[in-house]
């Protein structure tokens, strides 16, 4: 086989992967869009999925690629990226992913595919190609985000508390079991949108490195589009399960009235991130808004240790991803 035809061979194996990963997100932050409909009985969880997956490929005419052309150009000189750096960065995500899936820790898919690239980026050339107002603005944001959710979900359930006060309760869940699908809805449509870009920024930093796209195109083909967000609804279908038990339950018990509250406070702080161009962790936004949620109902309901090691991960990921992704970068020059 001729360079050529090698090189084209691990591009598409690269895509095939970066394909992997956009599934394993959706899989892995399924919990995220459906953990508070199932919890609260709305939706069984076969339904509840179809449902997300429906609205995380929905997306794709909502959302401009705002995200996607922060990971594939925001975050490191495009210059500097090789199949080596691509492939280290895919590995080091979803070998995290793959970690934090089997212990139910509710850790971002996307701070690990960040970590990744950062990581074998700096393997290769050191932190000289980062671009610093793209890393930092995706670090702050790991604080954002969760204060966000949780603001705004606490606002929220302020806000329909004292609105329902002359309600019966009996009334209230029927109402919000209904409103729940709509929250619900809004959330998948925001997770799609955010996650999907990073799959679609990674590929397009790919087929910049190897010369299938030009650094001056504006929007990366329509096939990565279209398939980034297949894979990632395809994802959710399957859902992650372990994870599901942990943002619906353990965190804290929720009823119709805080499932919507804390899908909605979540919603609105992915819209906007999406609209800025962040790519944030849906994961680190549902979670402060469900800290939310049960913090206004009772702050001891919320299971305060188990946030703590949840926040512990969200720490990790990003040193942790990029270790992992260094490694595979010198892995890889042995491979291809």
């Amino acid at each position: 086989m001729d360079t050529v035809s090698t090189a084209l061979w691990v591009v598409v194996m690269l895509v095939a992967l970066a394909l992997l990963f956009d599934f394993m997100n959706g899989f892995h932050d399924a919990a995220n869009s459906i953990a508070t409909v199932v919890s609260t009985g709305v939706l069984k969880p076969q339904h509840a999925v179809a449902f997300a997956a429906f609205f995380n490929v929905l997306a794709i005419f909502v959302f401009q690629l705002k995200v996607a052309a922060t990971i594939g150009k925001g975050i490191v000189e495009p210059g500097i990226v090789d199949q080596h750096v691509v492939f280290g960065a895919l590995i080091g995500a979803i070998a995290w992913n793959l970690i934090t899936w089997w212990y139910g820790i509710p850790s971002s898919s996307s701070h690990a595919l960040i970590g990744g690239i950062v990581g074998a980026t700096m393997a290769k050339a050191g932190a000289g190609p980062l671009v610093a107002s793209g890393v930092l603005k995706t670090v702050l944001f790991i604080f954002v985000s969760p204060a966000m959710g949780f603001l705004l979900g606490s606002l929220l359930m302020v806000a329909v508390a004292w609105i329902c006060r002359r309600s019966s309760p009996l009334r209230v869940d029927n109402w919000f079991r209904r409103l729940q699908l709509v929250s619900a809805g809004l959330y998948s449509l925001g997770h799609g949108g955010n996650d999907a870009q990073k799959t679609i920024g990674i590929i397009w930093l790919l087929l910049i490195a190897s010369g299938y796209t030009a650094a001056s195109d504006k929007m990366p083909p329509a096939w990565v589009i279209w398939s980034c967000y297949i894979a990632i609804g395809l994802g959710t279908l399957f859902g992650g399960w372990r994870i599901v038990k942990t943002m619906g339950q353990r965190i804290t018990k929720l009823k119709p009235v805080g499932g919507f509250c804390a899908e909605t406070g979540g919603a609105i702080t992915l819209f906007v991130a999406t609209g800025l161009g962040v790519p944030v962790s849906t994961t680190h936004t549902i979670t402060g808004a469900i800290f939310g949620v049960g913090s206004v109902r009772n702050a001891s309901a919320v299971r305060w240790g188990l946030a703590g090691n949840i926040v512990l991960a969200w720490i990790v990921t990003i040193p942790a991803t990029a270790f992992i992704a260094a490694v595979f970068y010198g892995v890889s020059l042995l491979l291809f």
